[in-house]
């Protein structure tokens, strides 16, 4: 079985548990949000893509500020029907592909005004590809912005409140996430590796975000799961970046 037929399985598997989970305004866990950080603007009358939108409910967060068109494109079956679910009742148009993000559907080309992808870019099997991809659905001028764990998060080890290099930040590559149940394959990149592949594919970055923030509800939600608030006081959870289509 390839990395995309066990990633189908493994997000069709895990839909319900993520239902909801992280979407906008949330960029991440501890992470600044979108009222934060405002890198999108005013997007009313915008025509919006979702790369990874799982159950949709960053869609309904840029459907509730007026996008003038919604489309989104998962993988998991399971995600595309929750997703459909949820917007059914939306005014406006929206189309969902159910399709790995390193392959157009029948996306229109040179079409959007902003491009996102909250958690999801990490999934990919071909990183070129798919910011290739992203650029083709763009209008010229257009915004990307995308979320993803930040590389350097799981390489280091929290041990009875200890943190620890497991794993060298040089590393990259394909790897098997240990805090899912069903295997689920990722990528791990440098953060140079990003912006060196955004800049190889027609955008100028604009910012890059590393930045850690969290209340006390934040602190107690993610108390002893994947992200914890130790490792986030030394570690960044979060990688934001925002580009634009030349």
């Amino acid at each position: 079985m390839n990395a995309l037929s066990t990633n189908k399985q493994s997000w069709d598997e895990a839909a319900e548990r993520f239902f909801g989970r992280n979407p906008l305004p949330e960029y991440g866990p501890m992470a600044p949000s979108e009222d934060d950080l405002h890198l999108f603007g005013d997007v009313t009358n915008l025509k919006v893509l979702d790369i990874g939108c799982g159950s949709g409910h960053s869609l309904q967060y840029m459907r509730e500020r007026k996008a003038a068109e919604l489309c989104g494109l998962d993988l998991s079956s399971k995600q595309i029907e929750q997703a459909t679910t949820l917007l059914e009742d939306s005014a406006q148009p929206v189309r969902l592909f159910e399709s790995p993000m390193e392959v157009n559907p029948g996306v229109p080309l040179d079409y959007f005004d902003i491009v996102y992808s909250i958690y999801a870019i990490g999934w990919t099997t071909n990183l070129p590809k798919t910011l290739e991809n992203i650029n083709s659905y763009l209008k010229q001028g257009g915004i990307f912005v995308f979320s993803w764990e930040h590389p350097l998060y799981n390489r280091v080890g929290n041990k009875e409140g200890v943190l620890t290099l497991d794993h060298s930040y040089h590393d990259e590559g394909t790897y098997d996430h240990v805090a899912w149940s069903s295997t689920a394959i990722m990528q791990q990149f440098k953060v140079s590796t990003y912006i060196n592949a955004l800049v190889d594919h027609g955008f100028q970055i604009e910012k890059v975000i590393e930045d850690a923030c969290w209340s006390e509800k934040d602190v107690q939600r993610h108390a002893n799961r994947w992200y914890t608030y130790e490792k986030a006081k030394a570690i960044p959870t979060t990688l934001i970046i925002k580009c634009r289509k030349l």
